[in-house]
């Protein structure tokens, strides 16, 4: 009889949940790791240490923290609300005592100048070490939103409906596009304050 050639592969990983090489790594390096996930809308991220018994959570932020403690009114899920999110995660480890950690990507690929890359730089930026290659994160006027403002000046002068369209929800938040970067550093500071007191 033919043996069968079948390579069972766990659940978790069919269901694209965990990739069981990377995770290997992880626990094998006995260092608390970076969690990232972006859905439809937010952006979660937890800081977790491995333990035999399941992984412990040491902080976890979302996207979705910055809206509700922090007035965030631009997108929860692009580069500016990921290193915020990032900035926010960084903040509570160090109020944690979290020094140092890992990035976890999951299933995902970490892709240079992306919004998983942008939230290790905000956490990094906020005192957590994370072993990364600074040529993978993005550049400084993406993070606080930049080139969105300049495209939002630009199509708000040769297109005001289209502007309304593509900016309707910020736009009906109150925020102008054209002032993101003033705004991210805003909630910046606010992270700032309010996880330093």
């Amino acid at each position: 009889m033919p043996k069968s050639h079948y390579v069972h592969i766990f659940r978790r990983r069919r269901e694209g949940k965990t990739d069981y090489r990377k995770r290997k790594g992880i626990i094998m390096g006995k260092l608390p790791f970076v969690s990232i996930r972006i859905s439809g809308k937010y952006i979660y991220s937890q800081i977790m240490k491995p333990t035999a018994t399941g992984d412990l959570t040491l902080a976890a932020a979302s996207s979705r923290d910055l809206v509700k403690k922090f007035g965030w009114k631009g997108s929860t899920k692009n580069l500016p609300g990921a290193y915020l999110t990032g900035f926010y995660l960084g903040q509570l480890a160090g109020k944690g005592s979290v020094k140092n950690a890992i990035v976890y990507s999951g299933v995902g690929r970490f892709v240079h100048g992306s919004r998983i890359a942008s939230l290790v730089n905000g956490a990094r930026d906020a005192g957590l070490n994370i072993q990364v290659n600074d040529e993978s994160l993005p550049e400084d006027y993406r993070i606080q939103g930049k080139h969105i403002a300049d495209y939002a000046k630009k199509l708000e002068a040769e297109d005001k409906e289209k502007f309304n369209q593509v900016f309707s929800k910020i736009l009906s938040l109150g925020l102008n596009p054209s002032d993101y970067p003033s705004h991210f550093e805003s909630v910046k500071a606010s992270i700032e304050n309010e996880t330093s007191s």
